[in-house]
């Protein structure tokens, strides 16, 4: 969907660019040096033996639950690399929350896993692992995206596609096999995985002939996918199909849904076909995933930003309601539009994350358990809108930003096992601010662009424009 900032390869290419015809020359000499006969393929910087234990796992005792809470993604640039003293910052900030962190094993920081056929490199991937262990963080891996091998690109170290076309490319049938294997051998490298999202937004599955989603195709992926990592370890959590629940406006009929709607639009009802076949002939599930935005296809918040959050909730329901109890989590949600280079920075802090925590009552409030923010860490600068902490490239960075803070409190307070309680708010407050509560702790949302004066839960007080307050109970 191109908003992901998915190009682990652009380092590579400006630094390409950079060197020259020189690194050129050389790079021919080490690939002839590292080539397997015939193949034409490098084998450099791979190893055989990908199934190998990593480092030290950190495993917690007991049987795993499918429910991990709010964490977030770790996208292009993350808190793994630059200054030391950065990176050991955002480690102490993530120790002292142990939020989820979801890593993809392709793209979004991390190279291709499998550049040949039983070669691997888990480089970017064994450096992701770790900073998660070291910031006592729950890892979770999403199985995407595919080496180029699988999707008819040329094997080996050397011939990896960055491009956005190539990464966004599935598997070809004649290869899920071979993806599952990958999966598999992913999880023994990394024992201390316990959760395992199958694919990305069913990128590369949507069928040109009939104008619908291919999932015939990811659901016969995901059940093989499913049937691996159960053979590695029984107890391993397995979820899917990571749809992302696209909707309309109100007034569209061309596949919209007549069932699922509501002022904010209507949901696409191939999105909905899609879910129910997987939902119906899949092998298995610990949990189900989903993905969206509040506002719709053609980026309008209806009736406003608050109130588009209101479809993260119809969604949850319609979904929950479908799978029998099985934990609901978002990989991904966004409620503010992105501009045309795909970045969101119209709105202040202060507001952007007055609609976020709306948006995450939201989810709760239709039954969902966990919930993955995308995390847009800038490389570097100063400015990073949305982002959890400061860029890593200089000693000053890794400090929180406020995001961050609602991002852990909200996992601290509204973790897996919280029981949620109705509570009191004044009857002329009710309009204008968003609540979620348990007996510990109470979060009130300023929904308004000016200050207002609300009594929550027995208790009177100010909240600025758009305004973020918890209360302790």
């Amino acid at each position: 969907m191109g908003r992901h900032g998915w190009n682990s390869g652009a380092q590579r290419w400006r630094l390409t660019a950079l060197l020259g015809v020189g690194v050129a020359a050389l790079a021919l000499v080490v690939t002839l040096l590292n080539t397997l006969p015939g193949g034409g393929a490098s084998t450099a910087g791979t190893t055989r033996d990908g199934d190998r234990v990593h480092g030290t796992p950190v495993t917690p005792p007991g049987t795993p639950q499918p429910a991990v809470g709010w964490g977030f993604t770790h996208t292009q640039f993350s808190a793994d690399e630059g200054s030391d003293a950065a990176t050991e910052r955002a480690e102490g900030l993530l120790e002292k929350r142990s939020l989820p962190q979801n890593q993809h094993i392709m793209g979004w920081g991390a190279g291709n896993p499998e550049p040949s056929k039983g070669r691997y490199d888990f480089t970017e991937m064994d450096r992701r692992i770790d900073f998660v262990r070291k910031s006592g963080g729950t890892p979770v891996v999403t199985l995407c995206c595919s080496p180029d091998w699988m999707k008819g690109g040329r094997p080996g170290a050397n011939h990896t596609n960055w491009s956005q076309a190539s990464l966004e490319t599935a598997p070809d049938r004649a290869h899920y096999e071979d993806f599952a294997e990958l999966a598999a051998t992913v999880a023994k490298r990394y024992p201390d995985v316990r959760h395992f999202i199958v694919w990305n937004e069913f990128k590369g599955f949507w069928n040109n002939a009939e104008a619908r989603w291919d999932y015939e195709g990811y659901t016969q992926l995901y059940n093989l996918v499913y049937k691996a990592l159960k053979k590695v370890d029984k107890d391993i959590m397995v979820g899917g199909p990571y749809l992302v629940m696209d909707s309309f406006d109100p007034r569209q009929k061309e596949n919209a849904s007549t069932t699922v709607k509501g002022a904010w639009g209507a949901m696409d009802q191939r999105v909905l076909d899609a879910f129910d076949y997987w939902n119906k002939h899949k092998a298995g599930a610990d949990f189900v995933v989903v993905d969206g935005s509040s506002y719709t296809k053609d980026d309008d918040l209806l009736p406003d930003e608050f109130g588009a959050t209101d479809k993260l909730t119809a969604v949850s329901e319609w979904v929950r309601a479908r799978t029998h109890g099985l934990p609901l989590w978002w990989a991904e949600y966004y409620v503010e539009p992105a501009d045309g280079n795909d970045d969101r920075k119209g709105w202040s802090e202060t507001h952007r994350v007055a609609v976020q925590a709306a948006g995450m009552i939201a989810m709760v409030r239709g039954g969902a358990t966990s919930g993955f923010y995308w995390n847009p860490e800038e490389e570097k600068g100063s400015g990073c809108a949305g982002c959890l902490w400061t860029p890593t490239d200089g000693a000053e960075g890794g400090a929180a930003l406020p995001m961050f803070d609602l991002v852990s409190r909200f996992s601290a307070a509204f973790g897996p096992g919280a029981r949620y309680e109705t509570v009191s708010v004044a009857a002329d407050d009710v309009p204008n601010v968003r609540v979620l509560a348990t007996d510990k702790a109470v979060l009130v949302v300023n929904t308004q662009n000016r200050p207002i004066s609300a009594q929550v839960d027995g208790q009177r007080f100010a909240l600025g424009a758009y305004g973020v307050k918890w209360l302790t109970r």
